[in-house]
């Protein structure tokens, strides 16, 4: 374990509940694992529906501490907007960055989802560069 990351902790009662959301993938999720898990991003090795404190995210990188999120349309409404806020700020609390798409965006314009990753791992890297 990496001392200068925080152990990620989680409620162990989601264990089953990821296991069925790895089991019944959106198609939009399918679409995005299989180019995560194609050479692991640049050697990072990613997890699909993984929990994390109280909630599962869609995608998550432990050493990237990155955590990828799909929206489908019912993310519109205010109360899940609301929702999604206080979780993505509680899990970003751990110092996890969030990379969120709509369902849209990687169903019909996924290479500009797979280059946002690729950004995002080019500015971890150099950041991590001049630590």
């Amino acid at each position: 374990m990496n001392p200068f990351k925080p152990k990620i902790t989680y409620d162990k009662e989601l264990t089953e509940k990821a296991r069925y959301l790895r089991n019944n993938s959106t198609l939009t999720e399918v679409l995005l694992w299989n180019e995560l898990k194609k050479g692991k991003r640049r050697g990072y090795d990613f997890h699909r529906q993984k929990p994390i404190l109280h909630w599962i995210v869609d995608f998550f990188c432990y050493d990237l501490m990155l955590a990828i999120e799909i929206d489908g349309s019912y993310h519109d409404r205010e109360n899940v907007r609301r929702n999604d806020r206080d979780r993505q700020e509680r899990i970003e609390a751990l110092g996890i960055t969030f990379l969120r798409f709509s369902d849209d965006t990687v169903k019909y314009d996924l290479h500009s989802v797979l280059i946002a990753i690729e950004e995002y791992i080019d500015a971890f890297e150099k950041n991590k560069t001049q630590l």
